[in-house]
């Protein structure tokens, strides 16, 4: 009986000791760590990408839930035949444009070329009538000059021939060469008055050719405007083209499938959403601590923590930032303890930590878990 006791005293020792140890360890666990199980995976970032601008139906889609997909991976593509059809058409019209703009700069050319020659002649001949004009005054002149002296040798001879003091002869020589100056001078008027007329058809050919320059004037308005179509149908071959690659969705990041909306052979809208992406790089943990543990959880603190999900993978992470309020007060309907009634609840903290180490891609918001978070004292 007394080595029973002995026993049954040296197993309440042990126990009791057992215990001590482990009110020790615990005691010096929750003052190194502040625990909860109220942590849920959250994310910055969950995006609905859909195709922009364009719509049609859908020939490719190449993930589903759950794929790990690359900043600029292919993610769907509608069929483009009808945009690129279109841009055949365009291209045709820009062709013929094109053709129609070779066309009228060659006849424009030629035109102002013949123009041009035809307005040098036409200037040249003016000029040179002109200067003919100018010789003949010239010699007007002097015909004049000549026709007054002989005058004056006419009246002379004459006034000589009646008082019979030259003969005849002399006198009919003087009227001969008189006459012949006369004659001449008649002549060359004469001659001038031509060469003025030929100036004013000259001149008038002139004017014609002045406006025939208005038929360069319209063929260079005519290019302007197929300038100015093409210009466009150029602007709209680009935005075709745009229309085409935008046929292409792309991941615009590093994700995981969240949710899938669409299927192959769907005819979708601009803005329809297609896929749902999860920022990898955008997961944290939000994790809601009694305020009877907030003592030593600062911005910086270390901390460890396991999803339900998968209980043998530990993840590390850092506290980022503490709300300065509590859950409750961020609540769309708080709680009203106007009519006195209140029971005290510790209140709970939102803090937020940052994963630092761990494989991110099992993890998806909205899962539950466990964390410590060792304290700063």
């Amino acid at each position: 009986m007394n080595k029973k006791r002995k026993i049954a005293v040296v197993i309440l020792v042990i126990i009791f000791i057992a215990f001590i140890i482990a009110a020790y360890k615990y005691i010096k666990f929750t003052k190194e760590y502040a625990t909860t199980d109220a942590v849920f995976i959250r994310t910055d970032r969950i995006t609905n990408v859909s195709f922009k601008r364009i719509k049609g139906k859908i020939i490719k889609m190449n993930f589903k839930e759950g794929d790990f997909v690359k900043k600029g991976d292919l993610l769907a593509q509608i069929d483009p035949i009808d945009y690129k059809i279109h841009l055949n058409e365009v291209l045709k019209k820009i062709d013929s444009l094109k053709s129609r703009k070779e066309s009228l700069e060659i006849k424009k050319e030629k035109i102002a070329s013949q123009l041009k020659i035809k307005e040098h002649n036409a200037l040249k001949t003016i000029e040179m009538l002109k200067e003919k004009v100018k010789a003949l005054d010239y010699k007007i002149a002097e015909i004049n000059t000549n026709i007054e002296q002989l005058n004056r040798d006419y009246n002379r001879y004459k006034n000589l021939y009646l008082k019979k003091a030259v003969s005849k002869r002399s006198y009919e020589e003087i009227e001969t060469k008189l006459n012949s100056l006369i004659n001449s001078k008649k002549s060359l008027v004469y001659e001038k008055k031509a060469l003025l007329k030929k100036i004013d058809i000259a001149k008038g050919d002139l004017k014609l050719i002045k406006k025939e320059f208005l038929t360069v004037k319209e063929l260079e308005k005519s290019i302007n405007e197929v300038n100015n179509n093409i210009k466009a149908l150029n602007e709209k071959a680009m935005d075709i083209n745009n229309s085409i690659k935008y046929c292409n969705l792309y991941a615009p990041f590093d994700a995981k499938i969240g949710k899938k909306y669409a299927e192959v052979g769907m005819n979708v809208k601009s803005g329809q959403p297609i896929y749902s992406l999860v920022d990898l790089n955008a997961l944290y943990v939000e994790v809601l601590l009694e305020e009877n543990k907030l003592e030593g959880v600062k911005p910086g603190c270390k901390a460890f923590f396991k999803v339900d999900a998968y209980p043998d993978e530990e993840f590390e992470g850092e506290v980022e930032r503490i709300y300065p309020a509590s859950a409750a007060t961020y609540a769309l309907v708080p709680r009203d303890i106007s009519a006195g009634e209140f029971t005290k609840v510790a209140q709970r903290i939102i803090i937020r930590v940052k994963i630092t180490k761990g494989d991110k891609s099992i993890l998806i918001p909205g899962m539950g878990g466990e964390i410590r978070i060792r304290r700063e004292m």
